[in-house]
Order: structure tokens, then C-alpha cells, then sequence
């Protein structure tokens, strides 16, 4: 029997490969501007005592602040992304672990700016902004600091909290090594006797196959693998949950949900009526699973058939090449200057496409002040990866728009609304396929593919904010996360939202084990709320036209530079109500409607 084996990184051809070497063009170059931050370290912390002396020495540290922060995170988002090319590189590692090292050495001296600041009366913080120009561009910066003020520690207990953040980073380390390195997977064996290695980029394309035993097999063997590590991975996420609650005891929060969701002035309500909304429904969810049991002529629907086409005999395969025609056909509606943009994007340097070993699996879109944007891939010819590449450059865009538009303090917007412009990009595309076809049975594909964008984002990552919010209590009110406690919390939860229509396969248990997102407490609800509004953005781009795209730059273009809620709500969307999760679930219904009456 022959077996696939992944590539090493050597053999990526060049043109699939990111150009890191548009941050650094050699690594000596990193070398240097590593030593320039440590020899500014200095300077920095010079000013410590004297940021209320006038405007003027305020104006010289918050910009030589500015200057230190961009020349660190710089370094830290090259070294972490050559790392990510190769986890088995140790050269790579060990330049990751010394940025990290930086990054943390430069947060520690920077600690005390926010509880100096806090020092200065509020009177004399007001003259200093009228009186020097160069605070200008600090003016809500400043405000948002004095609006923290309950939950800032001394200058000491902060520093003290700098200087612990490479040590508490240590769980995700530990995971994600763990989980792109040491963990091994069963391979799966096709039908004809071939032994293809099974990968976590390869595991989608299997689960979405029509082929039931190979998804069995890589449901299964995938899990097992997670599961031989489960005592492990159970440690690490409790690290990362205790760290979550222990931040938020220290700075005063309620909760460390409140604590997370505080720096975007959401309030904890918004999380609450998200999990409510979308348990309202749950009957069209478990409606949705009895027609893909029905298309599927199964007797029993068992989870790992959930990914699987219901209409059979559909290859929707593309190469990377046709992946990126379709995304610039898709995206056309957001303008010739977003299409422009995007090819720059598409044909610069800014993707990594392909899987190799000891790659970091999934994908994302990352960079720095000072570089254009760079999206991770793990392509598969498939779907689902043309639809990655859409959400990541949406994410990538984002940045270009705002980093052109936006000072360096207000250029890194939260990620509450970063998953709103990926996914515009998403649904945008999944419109366009469905209008293309003409044949019944690929339209059948595709609604049943849109479906599954919202069970996957709207659906799925609300019980996964279920579960995070369930551990974080557990731990606040003195829990252990034991492997069998998360296990059984999880698998409850996925009883909730599957319903008696799916049969949870053994090996389900542990999925909580493989979900990074976890070590980002609180994270994933942005997606689903982020999806609920990008759902009202598209429509509206595709029904108004070029005002709906207008706004929608402007969104892109305004970074950082007011609330979330705020620039959402100009954009036309006001989450702080359920109207958009109801407006999207009730969309989803419309879909299944159609796909009822269409089967």
C-alpha cells in the first residue's frame, strides 16, 4: 500500500510561500532591530515618574512608547510567523521564544504608563491636551485610561503582571506544541487499500467527503490521537481558564467574562441573549439535521456525517489558482478599489498556501503596523478553503484599510469587529455561487454548503461560548477541570445543540481538547455575533449598492478609532440587541426552506 506523506518546507515551491522577507529582508536584520529595542529599553524607562512633569515630556513618552511597542511587535509577528512555517525548525523556535522574551521585557518597562497617567489629576490631563498638539492624536486614548481607572493596579502590581505574561503564556506554548507537533494520528485507509496520512488540514477534506468510512475512520482516529493526550491538554486548559480568572479577580472584575468582555465595551447582557437567541433556535437546527439524515438516506446521522455533501456526486474542486478567480468574481460587489487591494494582496506575498510538516494547522491573518498583512493556509482543493482564503483576506483587507487610515494607536481594531469584514467576504461568496448555477443539484450543494457556514459559525461557536462560560464558573466557584469533567460538560452541551437526531460518536468527548480558541478566553462568540452582522452588512451591500459599500470602507477604514458597538452601529448594525442574531436565524430558516422545498 502506498502512503501520502506531507511535504517538508523545503519542498514548497517559493511562489506558494509568504515573503517574510518583506518584514526582515535577511534574519541578521531581525538581529539588529532585536538589539535597537534593548538598547531603547533605557529611554523608555527613563520617563517613569515623570509623565505628569508637562505635556511636552508626556507628548515625548507616549511617542517613544509608540516607537518601542511597533518596533516589538514587529519583531514578535516575524519570528512567531517563521516559527509557524516549520514548529519542528528549532532555530525558528528558539528566535520565537527570544521575541516572546522581548515583547514581554518591553510590556514590563511600558507598565507603568497606564497607572502614571491615573496619577495625573484629571484638571491637569485636560490643560496638557489643549495645550500640546502632539496629544492630540492621544486625546481617546488618554479617556479610555481614565475610564479603567476602577480596574488598574499600581504602578508595582502592574509591572508585576507584565513581567508574569511569558510564564502564564506557557500553557498555550505547551498546546501548541503538543497539538502541530508530538500528537500522531492513525492513517486513514481508503477504500482501494491507500494509506493517506491524516493531518488536521487534511481532516476537513476527509470529514466533508462522501466516502462514510473514510470520515469514520478520521472522526475516530483524529479523537483517539486527542484523547492519548487528554490528562495533558485538560492540564493546559485549566492553566489557561485559572489564568482568565485570576486576572479578573486581580483587576476587579465581576467575572472573567465581564473582565473579557470589558477592553470592547460589550456588555455581559450581549453574551447572555447570543446563547439565549440562538437556543430559541435549536427546532430549526435539529429540522436541519433530520433533512441532511433524509438526503443522506441514512437510518442514523451520526455526528461525523454532519460535514458530509447531502447531495452526492457534486466535485467542487478548485486549484488555488481558480480559488482566487473566484474570490475576486465573488468579492466583486465591495468596489474596484477593495478588488484592487485584494489582487495586491493575492499576487504580493501575503499568503502562505499550502500544508507542510510541522506547520501550524488551521489559518489566520496576521501582521504588523509596519508590514502589509500575511494570511496562513493550509489549501485543500476544496470549498471550504476557497471560502478560508475569502475570511482570511477579509481579515487581511481589514488591516490594510485600517493601518492606511488609521494612526498607529488606533490602527489594531478588536477582533469583535474583525470577524465581521472576513465574514462579509464569506457570504458575499456564498451568494455569488448560488446565483451562478443553473443545475439544480449544485445548488442543492451549495445551500446545503451556506447551511453549514451558519451551524459551523453561528450555532457551533455559541455552545462553545456556552462551554467556556460553564468552565470559567466552574473554576471561579472552585472546580477542577479534570479530563472527565470537560469531557462530560462538553458532550452535555452537544446533546443540547444536535438534539436525539445525531448520534454523538464516541471520541466526541475530548473535542474540547483541539480547539485553540480556548486559550483566548471568550473569543468565539465573536464569531457567531460577528457573522449575525456581517449577514445584515451583505445583504445590504447587495441590495443598496455603492451607499451600503461606502459605509462599509468607512467601517474598515475606522479601526480602533471609537467603540465596537459604536462603528458597527454606524455601519448599520446594532448589537446591542438580539435583532441581528434573530435577523440571521431567521435567514437561516428562509435557507432551509428553500432546501426543503428544492430536496
Amino acid at each position: 500500500m502506498s502512503e501520502k506523506k506531507l511535504p517538508n518546507r523545503a519542498e514548497i515551491p517559493e511562489a506558494d510561500r509568504w515573503k517574510l522577507e518583506h518584514i526582515y529582508a535577511t534574519p541578521e536584520d531581525w538581529e539588529r532591530e532585536a538589539e535597537e529595542v534593548k538598547g531603547l529599553l533605557p529611554c523608555v524607562a527613563a520617563f517613569q515618574g515623570r509623565l505628569g512633569e508637562s505635556a511636552a515630556v508626556l507628548a515625548d513618552a507616549l511617542e517613544l512608547r509608540d516607537r518601542i511597542s511597533r518596533k516589538a511587535e514587529k519583531l514578535f509577528v516575524y519570528a512567531r510567523m517563521r516559527r509557524d512555517e516549520d514548529n519542528g525548525d528549532t532555530l525558528a523556535q528558539a528566535r520565537a521564544d527570544r521575541a516572546e522574551n522581548l515583547l514581554t521585557q518591553v510590556q514590563s518597562v511600558l507598565s507603568y504608563f497606564t497607572p502614571e497617567i491615573l496619577s495625573i489629576p484629571e484638571e491637569v490631563i485636560k490643560v496638557y491636551l489643549q495645550a500640546e498638539p502632539r496629544l492630540k492624536v492621544y486625546t481617546r486614548h488618554i479617556h479610555e485610561i481614565l475610564e479603567e481607572r476602577p480596574h488598574i493596579l499600581s504602578g508595582a502590581e502592574e509591572r508585576i503582571l507584565a513581567e508574569l505574561g511569558e510564564v502564564l503564556g506557557a500553557v498555550d506554548t505547551a498546546f501548541t506544541m503538543l497539538t502541530n507537533v508530538d500528537i500522531e494520528f492513525e492513517p486513514v485507509i481508503t477504500s482501494d487499500g491507500e494509506r493517506i496520512e491524516l493531518t488536521k488540514g487534511r481532516y476537513s477534506q476527509f470529514m466533508e467527503g462522501e466516502d462514510r468510512e473514510v470520515r469514520r475512520q478520521a472522526f475516530s482516529h483524529l479523537h483517539q490521537g486527542y484523547k492519548k493526550l487528554a490528562n495533558t491538554l485538560a492540564a493546559t486548559l485549566a492553566g489557561a481558564v485559572k489564568r482568565d480568572v485570576v486576572f479578573a479577580r486581580l483587576r476587579r472584575y465581576g467575572s472573567a467574562l465581564e473582565a473579557a468582555l470589558s477592553p470592547d465595551k460589550v456588555p455581559v447582557q450581549v453574551y447572555e441573549e447570543l446563547i439565549t437567541t440562538v437556543r430559541r433556535f435549536h427546532p430549526q437546527l435539529y429540522r436541519y439535521f433530520a433533512l441532511k439524515k433524509k438526503a443522506l438516506n441514512l437510518d442514523e446521522l451520526h455526528f461525523y456525517d454532519l460535514y458530509a455533501p447531502m447531495i452526492s456526486g457534486i466535485k467542487m474542486e478548485f486549484s488555488y489558482e481558480e480559488a482566487k478567480a473566484r474570490v475576486l468574481r465573488g468579492l466583486a460587489p465591495l468596489g474596484e478599489e477593495y478588488i484592487r487591494k485584494l489582487k495586491e494582496g493575492l499576487e504580493g506575498g501575503w499568503v502562505d498556501v499550502y500544508e507542510n510538516r510541522n506547520k501550524t494547522g488551521g489559518a489566520y491573518a496576521w501582521g504588523c503596523y509596519d508590514s502589509h498583512p500575511y494570511v496562513l493556509l493550509n489549501y485543500q482543493p476544496n470549498l471550504s478553503s476557497v471560502l478560508t482564503l475569502a475570511h482570511e483576506m477579509g481579515h487581511a483587507l481589514h488591516s490594510a484599510y485600517s493601518n492606511a487610515h488609521q494612526p498607529y494607536i488606533y490602527a489594531q481594531y478588536p477582533i469583535i469587529l474583525a470577524e465581521v469584514a472576513s465574514t462579509v467576504n464569506e457570504v458575499l461568496m456564498m451568494e455569488d455561487l448560488l446565483l451562478e448555477t443553473t443545475d439544480p443539484k449544485v445548488r442543492l450543494y451549495l445551500l446545503n454548503r451556506f447551511l453549514e457556514e451558519f451551524r459551523g459559525t453561528v450555532f457551533r461557536q455559541t455552545m462553545f461560548a456556552e462551554f467556556e462560560r460553564v468552565i470559567h464558573h466552574s473554576v471561579e466557584m472552585g472546580e477542577a477541570l479534570t479530563p472527565e469533567y470537560l469531557s462530560q460538560q462538553y458532550l452535555e452541551l452537544n446533546r443540547a445543540y444536535h438534539g436525539d437526531g445525531v448520534v454523538l460518536d464516541p471520541g466526541l468527548e475530548v473535542e474540547w481538547a483541539r480547539i485553540p480558541h480556548f486559550y483566548t478566553g471568550f473569543y468565539v462568540y465573536k464569531y457567531a455575533t460577528g457573522f449575525s452582522a456581517a449577514v445584515a452588512l451583505a445583504r445590504r451591500i447587495l441590495k443598496e449598492g455603492e451607499p451600503a459599500v461606502w459605509r462599509y470602507l468607512e467601517f474598515l477604514r475606522s479601526g480602533n478609532s471609537d467603540d465596537p458597538l459604536v462603528l458597527l452601529k454606524r455601519a448599520g448594525v446594532d448589537l446591542t440587541t438580539p435583532e441581528p442574531v434573530t435577523e440571521a436565524l431567521q435567514y437561516f430558516t428562509e435557507l432551509l426552506d428553500q432546501l426543503e422545498a428544492e430536496l
